[in-house]
């Protein structure tokens, strides 16, 4: 079964001829001509006439009395005519030339869903045509009775200009014009629109009968009311109660006050304004509504329910109450509207008003869904704040993005880039404090003024060279980022290396040596046993793996130094700070993993990260895990610091006295007691685990920015060196997750949106509030990495945000 059919039906009136073309699905059309019979004129006629005596009377005037002639019996005179008019026009209707016009649309009725009606969209022409009761029209063949239930007439103008609106999820906000009330009581009118104060927002405007008629200004009324049309707020609903009537040429009249019309022309320009900015609906509780209907529909309204004949004013409320009630009920506006035709329909209002219930109409646009007011309880409010599909959709696609590692790292660069930016541009640059770490590089020129052949594996006698220099300068701690296991290749080589660093230790020389722990024996990827005694006190192994570009923290628990995995740079930090903080300590006992971990438990104790200012590392109860939740959070290498003031960089060769060209080589100091000591490649090809490079990153753009865009490598020793300055700094920079600002983003986009909708004639304000808001935050983000170590992303929150806005500000458009 299919959910809905709509059909459209053209009757025209050409002379003596009918045309009625009915189309449907797929470009499917039947057209046939039926004779008009003049005598369904004269019917209507009849009954047109009989409607309006007999309502006139019973509005209170009272008959012309004589005495040559019995008093007409104007209820009976209207039934009869009524039943006249009906009957002529179903058998016009039943015309065999109508048969497979009426076949077509009962045969889609078992085709068609039950709870979809089908809907029969009905353009007349000329008018003549269009005053009559086509909402009457029994349809059916070879079928059940009940079939009028299930087919739903609605009449749409021959022209429409516009489009129609999409509805705008919000509270529904009624303009109700109250207009001339002489000979009505519109009392009631008003009290049942405010009957919906409870689920809409309800505003009254026009005419007041205790205004003094002898200064009445009605050009001030006039303005007035179209002022209120095209209020920037919106409307839904447009309500009109009064005296109207129709016009050919102005699309029809409304009496706004006793001898004031307003043309529906006349409000055109604040019509087309109320459209742009929500107007769906309207109804017009007044008379002879055909012409003001069709304008309306044409000017792209979805809905407009009027009186096609002049309507009693008992009538005109109970019609009313019974579809404002149906409304209230959450039904559409053709279902209220036939719910209240079917109340007129009911016995006793049909004795009391005959005919009544053939008069209103439902008037729509063919493209347009049916207006209907929705709950708006706490449950609806909060639906009101569900992504839209397309908002839906932009969320998701971002969210996913935030996830992708590849993605995080391709944003995180050029924030870090703007960053550093920022501390150049402002006055919050890093003190200009002394750095405490010393990063050694061995460099292709270090290689060339030392005449170094064998670069893969390194000579270990050039390794040597470097560790006694350092070791005449009292380096107390060093660093080396390499993996010495290669000690079969060079064993003389393996011999002076040992032996250099036999003599350091012999100077109480720490040493922490790089490993890969990514290697599965144990035994490999280590520094060799022939090159030193693990028995020793002075050796460490740290890992060397990164992850591009995030600071390396040790395991939570005791599992980094009971492995011996703990990172590289952590633990040349650890050794640092525990040979300035208590050197007594050191020498009352052996510095090894068990030492360290009897010194208090460093790695799981917080207060290095946190509480160093103290100078304590024992008394924090604190311990640093990291949750699986909070990994999200883990600390970034901050490239925005100037590497000179992270680390100062030398050549191997500077440090040996073969070379003077570098400019950071102007003074090592004689004693390095109290500097942290790194030995690691600097940038030659051969660098890396297997001689092919892989020790040389992208430069990251933040120190391409400090450093220059000419030389696009960076060796991964320097990330370690950053790392330890951060360490020992306690410089730790955490991001927040782009997934939880890109949610926190989209819940204030949709709020600010929603405002939007709810008060649309603040755009021009709220877009320039929105921007400043933006700019704001982008500097905030900036400060807060600075003063307080949060990363704050932009690009993506922002996109998410800005989306929104920009989907509400295109469906306010349209």
């Amino acid at each position: 079964m299919t959910n809905k059919t709509i059909f459209k039906l053209k009757v025209r009136q050409i002379t003596s001829t009918c045309n009625f073309e009915l189309s449907w699905g797929d470009g499917l059309v039947i057209d046939v001509n039926v004779n008009y019979p003049f005598s369904l004129t004269q019917s209507y006629e009849n009954w047109h006439r009989a409607y309006l005596d007999y309502y006139v009377r019973l509005r209170g005037k009272k008959g012309i009395s004589g005495t040559g002639s019995a008093p007409r019996d104007f209820h009976k005179q209207l039934v009869e005519t009524e039943a006249q008019l009906l009957r002529e026009f179903q058998q016009w209707l039943l015309s065999p030339e109508l048969v497979s016009i009426n076949r077509t649309i009962t045969k889609s009725v078992s085709q068609t869903s039950e709870k979809q009606p089908v809907e029969i969209f009905l353009t007349c022409t000329p008018i003549e045509i269009a005053k009559l009761p086509w909402e009457s029209w029994d349809i059916y063949f070879d079928t059940d009775s009940d079939i009028a239930e299930k087919i739903r007439i609605a009449r749409t103008p021959a022209n429409i200009s516009y489009e129609a609106i999409h509805p705008i999820r919000h509270k529904i906000r009624v303009l109700a014009i109250l207009g001339d009330d002489s000979g009505l009581d519109l009392k009631d009118d008003k009290e049942a629109i405010k009957a919906l104060n409870s689920i809409v927002d309800v505003q009254f405007v026009g005419w007041n009968k205790k205004t003094d008629t002898t200064n009445f200004d009605a050009n001030a009324l006039k303005h007035q009311i179209i002022k209120a049309i095209s209020d920037k707020r919106g409307w839904d609903i447009l309500f009109f109660a009064g005296h109207s009537n129709e016009t050919q040429l102005t699309g029809g009249e409304l009496g706004i006050a006793p001898g004031v019309a307003l043309s529906m022309q006349e409000i055109e320009g604040s019509l087309k304004i109320a459209r742009k900015r929500g107007l769906q609906f309207a109804i017009f509780n007044s008379c002879n509504g055909i012409n003001i209907a069709e304008f309306l529909i044409n000017l792209g309204l979805s809905q407009v329910a009027v009186m096609r004949e002049p309507i009693h004013d008992q009538v005109a409320q109970i019609f009313l109450v019974k579809f404002l009630q149906s409304l209230a009920q959450y039904k559409d506006v053709h279902t209220a509207l036939l719910d209240a035709i079917q109340l007129l329909q009911e016995d006793e209002k049909r004795v009391s008003y005959p005919s009544a219930y053939l008069v209103p109409s439902l008037f729509r646009h063919a493209e347009a869904k049916l207006f209907q007011i929705q709950p708006f309880n706490i449950t609806s409010r909060i639906k009101r704040w569900f992504p839209t599909k397309l908002e839906a959709k932009w969320l998701a696609g971002l969210l996913l993005l935030s996830l992708l590692p590849y993605a995080q790292s391709l944003l995180l660069e050029p924030r870090i880039l703007v960053q550093a930016i920022y501390r150049e541009k402002t006055p919050f640059k890093p003190l200009s404090t002394k750095p405490r770490v010393l990063f050694i590089k061995i460099d292709k020129e270090s290689f060339e003024k030392d005449k170094i052949q064998q670069r893969y594996p390194l000579d270990y006698s050039y390794l040597a060279r470097i560790i006694k220099a350092l070791s005449d300068r009292n380096a107390k701690l060093i660093g080396i980022d390499y993996i010495l296991d290669q000690v079969d290749k060079q064993p003389a080589n393996t011999s002076q290396l040992k032996a250099a660093i036999l003599e350091a230790t012999a100077k109480k020389t720490t040493f922490v040596f790089g490993y890969d722990d990514l290697e599965e024996d144990s035994r490999k990827g280590k520094v060799s046993d022939k090159i030193i005694n693990r028995q020793q006190s002075k050796y460490i192994d740290g890992s060397i793996y990164l992850t591009q570009w995030y600071l390396e923290l040790p395991p939570s628990g005791k599992e980094c130094l009971d492995k011996s995995n703990c990172p590289f740079s952590y633990l040349l930090a650890l050794n640092y700070q525990l040979q300035n903080i208590n050197p007594t300590i050191i020498e009352q006992q052996q510095l090894n993993i068990d030492s360290i971990n009897k010194l208090g438990n460093f790695h799981e104790e917080i207060a290095f990260y946190e509480n160093l200012r103290s100078n304590n590392i024992y008394n924090s109860p604190k311990q640093l895990r990291i949750s699986s939740f909070f990994e999200w959070f883990h600390p970034i290498i901050d490239f925005s610091i100037h590497p000179d003031n992270a680390y100062k960089s030398i050549s191997a060769c500077n440090l040996l006295g073969t070379c003077k060209s570098q400019e950071n080589s102007s003074e090592i100091p004689d004693n390095l007691d109290k500097t942290l000591v790194i030995i690691a490649p600097g940038g030659y090809s051969q660098a890396g685990l297997t001689g092919k490079g892989e020790d040389n990153a992208t430069r990251p753009l933040a120190v391409a920015y400090w450093r220059g865009w000419e030389d696009g490598e960076f060796p991964t020793g320097e990330a370690h060196a950053y790392m330890v300055h951060h360490l020992l700094n306690k410089h730790l920079v955490v991001p927040v997750p782009d997934f939880l600002v890109i949610l926190l983003a989209a819940l204030l986009a949709k709020g600010v949106s929603l405002y939007l909708i709810d008060n649309p004639q603040n755009r021009k304000l709220v877009i320039k509030v929105v921007s400043a808001n933006t700019i704001i935050y982008f500097l905030t983000s900036l400060q807060l990495y600075i003063s307080g170590y949060i990363l704050l992303p932009v690009f993506l929150p922002a996109t998410i945000f800005w989306k929104y806005i920009h989907f509400t500000l295109r469906r306010l458009s349209k």
